[in-house]
């Protein structure tokens, strides 16, 4: 393999595991938020316990995607100079101010949290908490914002003679609607995240007899979550896939395998014929829906992959454009299929609960436990479809992905670090779920002493 091809692994590799960490540190910062909110305006013990036992695992998973995410921006220089080189002028801007503003916001207010139990009045406390948690927010809006640029660039000029893009407008780049699209659509996946492990950690307290008092309202508050937020991801989706068809209509050619432009195109469940789609023996549709969602019209037509390889290379020289198709399709299908699946399920838990019962069966134990690594699932093929689905562009339209790899860096120094990082997120792996698991099996503190004159909260098991 070239080194071009190992740097795109390694990099999809690490941003794929960085993405595990993100989502759920987003949803459950506000979660978190969301009981302690509660526990200060009821007082029952029961909403402290589950903001204390919930808030670890807030903080594991924080912990973790901070030490991930420390090696995606050193990719940037070490495989991918020739890109930085390009787009460092734009694409940096709102990395930088992600940096000096959100992520500081979010780790000094989450530090004050942390440390302010015994300290800090409960009011300022819970401020702390939802600071921290409004950060997170910010700091994927600016992220989006970069990434945005590489969809859909905005807010720039070429220059020739450093053969550069150069910034014109920091406001349109931070304003792109593609970042806008992608912002409305992350975060709710991130609380269908949150919220699936919160119900999955509350079903499994429940089935070994463990804190009903804390589990119970854990289960209920995950599942509602899940339901709510997979509503908002299926309407913002539609708004995504519609801008996607405006400003990469190969992209959606290739998330459905339409090779020839047509109208009324279904939207496949299963295909099964040749790999690339190009020839279907058996398929199982939805008549229209992808028309709809590309376009908004049952009616609309859908540009094919033929039609724009012949656009792309008059307009941008010779060349191939069609990214790989099976990725395409497949990842766009697990993308949803996942998430639907967690919602099934969630729904058909709260149907259980409401009929006041909550079945012991294997086959239900067993979806309840697997239920919080659904979303995480959709979530990683939704990236992957993402940047794979653009190739061969790195920037659409004006850089490509080939052009953008080290001229210095050979084969197997990439191989060499691939390994590195791919042996030190296995380890970090290890660790995220040992130290998860053995959060969840010890369970919420037990007692709680206070002492009203200090106003200090003693936790004891």
């Amino acid at each position: 393999m070239s080194a071009l091809d190992l740097a795109r692994w390694q990099f999809g590799i690490t941003t794929v595991y960085h993405f595990i960490f993100v989502p759920i540190t987003i949803g459950s910062g506000f979660l978190v938020a969301g009981l302690q909110t509660a526990w200060y305006r009821t007082n029952k013990d029961k909403y402290l316990r589950a903001t204390k036992f919930f808030g670890k695992l807030f903080l594991i998973n924080f912990a973790i995607g901070v030490v991930t995410g420390i090696v995606q921006e050193f990719q940037f220089g070490m495989n991918w100079s020739s890109y930085s080189r390009f787009v460092g002028d734009i694409f940096g801007a709102p990395l930088a101010i992600e940096g000096l503003l959100a992520f500081f916001l979010e780790s000094t207010f989450l530090g004050m949290w942390i440390f302010g139990w015994d300290r800090l009045s409960k009011k300022l406390h819970l401020a702390a908490i939802w600071l921290a948690a409004i950060g997170t927010l910010l700091s994927a809006y600016f992220i989006l914002a970069a990434n945005a640029f590489m969809q859909h660039p905005v807010g720039y000029v070429l220059n020739g003679t450093r053969g550069r893009a150069e910034l014109t407008s920091i406001f349109k780049v931070l304003t792109n609607s593609t970042a806008l699209a992608a912002f409305f659509h992350t975060i709710p996946s991130a609380f269908l995240t949150a919220g699936a492990l919160f119900a999955g950690v509350g079903a499994w307290m429940i089935f070994h007899k463990k804190d009903a008092e804390v589990a119970k309202p854990a289960l209920k508050i995950g599942l509602i979550t899940v339901l709510i937020s997979f509503v908002i991801v299926g309407v913002s989706g539609d708004t995504t896939a519609r801008l996607m068809t405006t400003q990469q209509p190969m992209k959606m050619a290739a998330a459905e395998a339409v090779y020839n432009t047509k109208t009324n195109v279904p939207f496949s469940l299963l295909t099964i014929g040749t790999l690339n789609g190009s020839k279907s023996v058996f398929q199982i549709g939805l008549p229209s829906v992808l028309s709809f969602m590309a376009t908004g019209n049952v009616n609309g037509t859908v540009e094919g992959v033929n039609t724009l390889e012949k656009s792309y290379e008059q307009k941008y020289g010779p060349g191939n454009y069609t990214p790989n198709i099976p990725f395409a399709y497949w990842s766009f299908r697990l993308m949803i299929g996942f998430g639907a699946l967690a919602a099934l399920i969630s729904l058909l838990a709260l149907w259980f609960i409401r009929q006041g019962r909550f079945p012991r069966k294997r086959w239900f134990v067993r979806s309840m436990v697997v239920l919080p690594f659904l979303p995480i699932l959709a979530n990683s093929f939704g990236w992957i479809f993402t940047e794979s689905a653009r190739q061969p562009w790195v920037v659409f339209g004006l850089f490509k992905t080939s052009a953008g790899v080290s001229p210095g860096v050979s084969a197997a120094s990439v191989l060499f670090t691939m390994v590195v990082f791919t042996l030190l997120y296995g380890v970090l792996a290890v660790i995220e779920f040992g130290l998860i698991y053995r959060t969840i099996k010890v369970g919420p503190e037990k007692t709680i002493e206070r002492d009203e004159n200090s106003k200090t909260l003693t936790m004891a098991y």
